[in-house]
């Protein structure tokens, strides 16, 4: 399927000629239909060669200007009509210029009322403007849709203009701007617009404002379709939504793929003079929503921050128009470069940003990727994505996993890690390894598995969530290495019989040393201060699986040549470990015995 907006001064024959290609009645109201003029927007379809082309046809009256851009925004293509005996008027300029403000590239001119005065006039006229326009120079074509002359000729020029639009995006994110919302009596809801890009089916769940609603039903062109693709007009019957919860302005997202953004950074369709002499406030036409703006220009270039009353989805290469609603004319167009823009806090912010957007304007995806990176530290791709940044491969920024990381704040990230590590070493000998989550703080590295890879290419040893320099131990001090040394003997000679506290206290062995000790696989303990060598529980073993099964806990304790106040915690730490099984209160047994 093709789209094609309607564009074109007031009673110039917009919707006569719709209607001689479609033969259908665009204009929806009984106004319309008495005043012969349309005031909102109308929907026709025919095929031509085998394609579906649905038309959007927009009003021309100059207080319609608002309604206008809501048909022409979501559409890819404009067909232009210029009346022969009237020829070009002020609101064929106005709509020229939205168009030209849209960016519109794909356009075809048709001078109506060829039967009421010789259109060669008219036709030079229009084509002259309408080249000076992002249009650039367009195919014309004569007719009259009272008689139908000429029509033949306007079938083959709109085959042709649509066979050089480019093929849309069927996949990815969807956002649908809604134009119209009615309700069905047993469907409920029904929203319709232009879908531009990617593919809707029906049990789709999306987003509008802050909810959530299902696809009930799609149809296009008035037949019910499981899924369409763009570029379509669809109509959506929605689940979990009242008719006067969604209109037109809203547009249904896929969920969680569109940030909103009430601030954008923007390149304007004037030059540096002209950008300055802008009123400071505007009417904003971005898809068919329509709000008031604040603009702000950026240090006397053609670039402009907006401030928008609501926050709209919007991605970097959005065509917007800034409409001046006293002068019912369009003031100037916008394309999106940032919408997700840095604030400007400090003197001289503005500049800066004025020549950062500068120099993005140039074709160079690469960079503008590693300015995102840079003014973000680190961001994961998913959420560049959904900022609309495009993610080409370069050596400009450090690559780890999903995460994309700016060089420097890598560099100052793996500085501060190590640093980080040292003052634990330095600060805790007896615990030198730096916590995970504690070197996470000390840096500011957003997510453990990218302070993994950071710390492992900083060269640091990674264990049991732990970082530290390799090789580094726990440092005892002098005295508590020869109480250790005391420890060892003592259990060496008893293997089960933990000395007190008391002696524990007299080698310098507190509760941090045993620990260290621990740490370092010099010691198991037990509990806080009963302690074994690591062969302990394996000795253990070998003497429980002498005795008969199952056995007591008096049983094990006499054969150990122990205290309760080592057996019970030694037996609870073989249980833990798989190695014996307790089968009640008093009884335990070796496992597989």
């Amino acid at each position: 399927m093709h789209v094609v907006a309607t564009a074109g001064h007031v009673d110039h024959g917009k919707s006569t000629l719709v209607r001689a290609l479609t033969g259908m009645e665009p204009d929806r109201f009984a106004e319309e239909q008495r005043r012969g003029m349309t005031i909102d927007l109308g929907y026709a379809w025919t095929r031509l060669d085998g394609d579906d082309l649905a038309f959007v046809d927009v009003p021309g009256h100059e207080r319609f200007l608002g309604t206008m851009l809501a048909g022409l925004g979501p559409a890819p293509a404009v067909m232009f009509v210029v009346a022969a005996d009237e020829g070009w008027r002020r609101q064929s300029s106005e709509h020229l210029s939205a168009v030209d403000a849209l960016g519109l590239s794909h356009g075809l001119l048709v001078v109506t009322r060829s039967d009421l005065a010789e259109p060669s006039a008219a036709v030079a006229e229009a084509r002259a403007r309408i080249a000076e326009s992002s249009l650039g120079p367009v195919p014309a074509v004569t007719v009259s849709g009272r008689t139908g002359a000429g029509l033949d000729e306007l079938r083959r020029a709109l085959s042709e203009l649509v066979q050089t639009l480019p093929t849309p995006r069927a996949d990815g994110r969807v956002r649908l701007w809604v134009d119209r919302s009615f309700t069905i009596r047993g469907a409920g809801t029904v929203v319709t617009g232009t879908l531009g890009a990617g593919t809707l089916r029906v049990g789709d769940t999306l987003a509008v404002g802050s909810r959530t609603v299902r696809v009930r039903g799609l149809q296009s062109l008035g037949v019910d379709r499981p899924e369409l693709t763009a570029v379509a007009r669809v109509a959506v019957n929605l689940r979990d939504v009242e008719v006067g919860e969604v209109g037109r302005g809203d547009a249904l997202l896929t969920p969680g793929r569109w940030p909103l953004t009430a601030v954008v950074d923007v390149r304007l369709s004037l030059n540096a003079e002209a950008v300055g002499n802008l009123p400071a406030e505007l009417v904003l036409h971005a898809g068919t929503a329509a709000m008031p703006v604040r603009v702000r220009p950026l240090a006397g270039t053609a670039v402009a921050r907006l401030t928008l009353a609501e926050a709209l989805p919007l991605e970097p290469g959005d065509r917007l128009v800034l409409r001046d609603p006293g002068r019912h004319a369009v003031a100037a167009g916008a394309v999106v470069l940032d919408a997700d823009p840095p604030e400007l806090r400090r003197r001289g912010a503005a500049a800066a940003r004025a020549s950062d957007l500068a120099s993005s304007q140039a074709a160079d995806p690469a960079g503008a990727l590693a300015e995102q990176v840079r003014r973000r530290g680190a961001v994961r791709r998913d959420e560049l994505a959904a900022a609309g940044v495009a993610a080409p491969a370069t050596d400009r920024v450090r690559v780890s996993g999903d995460w994309l990381v700016d060089p420097d704040r890598w560099q100052d990230w793996q500085d501060g890690l190590l640093a980080a590590v040292d003052e634990q070493a330095r600060t805790h000998p007896l615990d030198p390894r730096l916590s995970l989550e504690a070197a996470r703080r000390a840096v500011g590295v957003p997510d453990r598995d990218l302070l993994v890879a950071l710390a492992r290419e900083a060269g640091l040893a990674y264990a049991d969530g732990r970082l530290a320099r390799p090789g580094t131990g726990a440092d005892l001090g002098a005295a508590a290495e020869a109480g250790l040394a005391r420890l060892v003997a003592h259990l060496t000679a008893s293997p089960f019989l933990a000395p007190e506290r008391p002696d524990l206290d007299t080698w310098g062995l507190g509760i941090a040393e045993l620990a260290a000790a621990e740490r370092t696989g010099r010691l198991v303990r037990l509990a806080p201060d009963v302690v074994l060598l690591p062969t302990g529980p394996a000795q253990a073993m070998r003497v429980l699986a002498t005795l008969p099964q199952p056995f007591t806990t008096s049983e094990a304790r006499q054969a150990l040549g122990t205290t309760r106040r080592v057996a019970i915690p030694l037996l609870e730490h073989l249980d833990r470990r798989g190695w014996t099984v307790r089968l009640d209160g008093g009884h335990r047994q070796v496992r597989g015995r």
